[in-house]
């Protein structure tokens, strides 16, 4: 294991982030991962970067504070203010978010607790959200394991962590001999795909399946599918990451879509549930785990209740072909096409990298403190498409298209 971190690192930093952009590192990680953590300081330092900062998190800790605290005095608790990130993205620094999960540990907390806990997190960092936005400063969401998060997934499996840690390596490429190359071989089929959604000049998009998904969503005019990396090509935003995707007109989406993978947010568990939509806006929704949470998603803000974005992935792609469902929208999206409630992507519209939000909004990209993705593909979805060809079949039993 020793040699896949080193790959793992070297990935990260020299490939994901690109330090080409940047001179100071900011790594958010949870304490668990303290050693990887360590690792990754002595490899940075070795790359010239000496400015780094250590964004400590602690589950329990946070746990026992959501525990004790009453919901009107989360805001003014100093473990959720993100003001720090402020401090860095200033400095142009590099961001490195190691997310590792721990299932079920929040289950006990108010899902109003957790849901004003994850916006004050994201309110008190407004100059990072916006950098992250504009493609200004690099970052990288990257998945790490850890062993109640293993076993979870593999009960009463001694070997549980390692099965997990070898899935991350694998589904990362670092099983290959040269992961950078891996990853840009891959990212250049990637944008050919991106490149030949765009041609299609597509209007509209509607999702069917057997769970009684029937949806259709709308794209504003000049909207671009994107692939992994950012735009530019130097900075991979997810690691792993298998998606094109874009950001539909937001209030131009109707219909009813179910989810095919439980969804984890804060440490909560949502799963069997739809979302109706009207003009764009969720007007009926119902889970039959995680009501609250989801609720929470929906009402998270004034606008938290429309599409930011839409994913294609294959149903037979390297994450989904595990059959393993991870309890993580880092890992789970990439196995599964799926949506996000919440804040659209500049760069999925033309020149939208250089526009104001209010500009952004007028063409169609939604604005809002949150951004959730949910899964929704199945081995039969079926996706078609309005183009300024007609109606060309997109996705066809739950893959592209043998004619995409």
């Amino acid at each position: 294991m020793n040699n896949i971190e080193d790959k793992y690192i070297e990935l990260l930093l020299k490939r994901c982030l690109n330090f080409d952009k940047s001179k100071s590192l900011f790594i958010n990680y949870d304490l668990v991962n303290i050693e990887f953590v360590n690792k990754v300081v002595e490899f940075a330092k070795k790359m010239g970067i000496n400015d780094i900062y250590l964004d400590e998190e602690d589950i329990n800790k946070e746990h026992e504070i959501l525990s004790k605290i009453d919901l009107d005095e989360i805001e003014n608790h100093d473990y959720f203010n993100n003001s720090i990130w402020d401090t860095y993205a200033s400095k142009d620094a590099s961001f490195l978010l190691l997310e590792t999960e721990f299932p079920g540990v929040m289950d006990d907390i108010d899902s109003n607790k957790l849901a004003r806990a994850n916006f004050i997190k994201r309110k008190t960092k407004p100059l990072y959200k916006e950098k992250q936005a504009k493609e200004i400063i690099p970052w990288c969401i990257a998945a790490l394991p850890n062993k109640v998060w293993a076993d979870s997934i593999f009960p009463n499996d001694v070997h549980s962590y390692n099965k997990l840690a070898h899935a991350i390596a694998k589904m990362c490429m670092l099983d290959e001999d040269n992961p950078i190359e891996a990853w840009n071989n891959f990212l250049d089929k990637s944008r050919k795909l991106a490149d030949k959604m765009n041609s299609l000049e597509i209007k509209s998009l509607r999702y069917t399946n057997s769970i009684g998904t029937d949806l259709t969503v709308e794209y504003p005019e000049g909207s671009i599918w994107c692939s992994a990396a950012t735009s530019d090509s130097k900075v991979i935003c997810n690691m792993p990451s298998y998606e094109i995707f874009t950001s539909p007109s937001y209030m131009k989406t109707n219909g009813i879509v179910y989810n095919s993978k439980p969804l984890v947010h804060n440490g909560a568990l949502i799963d069997d549930f739809y979302i109706r939509f009207k003009d764009g806006r969720v007007v009926e929704y119902d889970a039959k785990v995680g009501l609250d949470v989801l609720k929470g998603i929906i009402e998270s803000d004034s606008n938290s209740c429309f599409l930011g974005e839409t994913a294609l992935v294959e149903y037979d792609s390297p994450i989904s072909n595990t059959r393993l469902v991870f309890g993580t929208t880092l890992i789970d999206e990439n196995a599964s096409c799926h949506l996000a409630l919440g804040d659209g992507f500049p760069e999925c519209i033309r020149d939208g990298l250089n526009k104001s939000r209010d500009e952004l909004k007028s063409l169609g990209i939604n604005h809002s403190n949150t951004h959730v993705d949910f899964m929704i593909g199945t081995k039969d979805l079926n996706i078609v498409a309005n183009t300024n060809k007609g109606y060309i079949n997109i996705f066809t039993n739950g893959n592209f298209d043998k004619n995409i």
